[in-house]
């Protein structure tokens, strides 16, 4: 006892513990009125850089809907992000290799956590906003395909050569999602989605943090399950990359975001240290050359296209055969192949698989009392 209000005795004063127990102990006291969602708003102008956006100059939504008192416009995004269908389908996609049998592959869904991890964790260093981070950072791969990038080709050959997922994800959110009304997001976190990659740049540093964030995340991953897919060697690695990036994958993630943070501390513009970013570019290039274009780790991408060129034809000429969705879209005025398109875009590899052989694969006959 005596050793108990000892250490009483020696708490700091604003210990939790002192704290008056009949209020939120990190609530401000001087405005008993306030909600929490514009307290939020109200810490943002406190805690972030002046290049951070911030909630109150936000460009608002395509339909005007009421205020949270609890959460902020952003974080409001981010919760109907992680509460879509097309979120929980994610961990059924590809991400590098095609649906995997084993547990420790990466999927797009752990592809989208990684991603969100690394992005926050460079806004908090950088004082940007993270809940907008989050929540581009969590719907940026929502309109991707089945069979990853296999699937992305599949359906630019037999639909639009400018089909493109990072569009098919804005598509997802301002169209598909919430039986086809969509999730009325906020304009910085579409703008951050569609923009996630390619040669246009979004708007926010929030938005521009998620291109690196991808990269860096898919980048090292993608080392780590080609190791374990046994298609490359650690020690296969260049060793002049390997001298700046670090010999394992925390010390690449740790370099490749420590030269981000310190290369955009302080300036309106994302960029990385450029001795981090030229090896950064060469490790992606050594990816492609041997795991990205490997035959045995892609050995099955020209089924996968097909499979997906085939149940496009299919579902074009059978468009009634889609959920009600789909067919719902048309009414509106929607065309035939852009429905379709939405109907298998959004398909998990396995899903994609099964539709292929109850449509095209024969059952054996076994006879009627079998």
């Amino acid at each position: 006892m005596a050793d108990q209000k000892q250490q009483q005795t020696d708490r700091p004063i604003d210990h939790p513990m002192d704290r008056p127990t009949d209020r939120p102990t990190d609530r401000p006291t001087d405005r008993p009125d306030e909600t929490v969602s514009e307290w939020l708003a109200r810490r943002e102008s406190l805690l972030l850089g002046p290049y951070a956006a911030r909630t109150e100059n936000s460009r608002g939504r395509q339909r005007p809907q009421h205020t949270s008192a609890l959460r902020t416009e952003y974080q409001r995004d981010r919760d109907r992000i992680i509460h879509c269908q097309s979120f929980r389908r994610l961990m059924n996609k590809t991400q590098v290799f095609l649906a995997p049998v084993g547990d420790h592959y990466r999927t797009r869904l752990t592809h989208t956590l990684e991603v969100s991890q690394i992005a926050r964790t460079m806004a908090r260093a950088l004082r940007l906003n993270e809940d907008l981070t989050e929540a581009a950072a969590l719907g940026h791969d929502l309109g991707h395909t089945p069979f990853g990038h296999a699937g992305e080709v599949a359906l630019r050959v037999c639909y639009d050569p400018t089909f493109a997922h990072y569009r098919q994800s804005l598509r997802v959110v301002d169209r598909l999602e919430n039986d086809g009304q969509g999730l009325n997001l906020t304009w910085e976190v579409r703008d951050a989605i569609v923009n996630h990659t390619g040669s246009q740049l979004a708007s926010t540093l929030e938005g521009v943090l998620i291109k690196y964030a991808d990269r860096i995340a898919y980048i090292n991953h993608d080392i780590d399950d080609a190791c374990r897919a046994g298609i490359l060697r650690p020690e296969d690695i260049p060793a002049d990359l390997c001298r700046v990036l670090g010999n394992t994958h925390s010390a690449r993630i740790n370099t490749m975001v420590s030269a981000v943070v310190e290369a955009s501390e302080g300036k309106p513009v994302i960029s990385m240290t450029p001795e981090v970013q030229d090896a950064t570019d060469r490790l992606r290039t050594f990816l492609f050359e041997r795991v990205y274009t490997n035959p045995v780790a892609k050995g099955e991408e020209t089924k996968a296209k097909e499979l997906v060129k085939t149940l496009f034809g299919w579902y074009t000429e059978h468009p009634d055969r889609m959920p009600a969705l789909y067919r719902r879209l048309m009414e509106e005025g929607e065309p035939v192949g852009r429905c379709v398109c939405d109907f298998i875009s959004g398909m998990t590899d396995r899903y994609a698989i099964e539709t292929y052989e109850e449509l095209f694969v024969p059952r054996v006959w076994r006879g009627l009392h079998e």
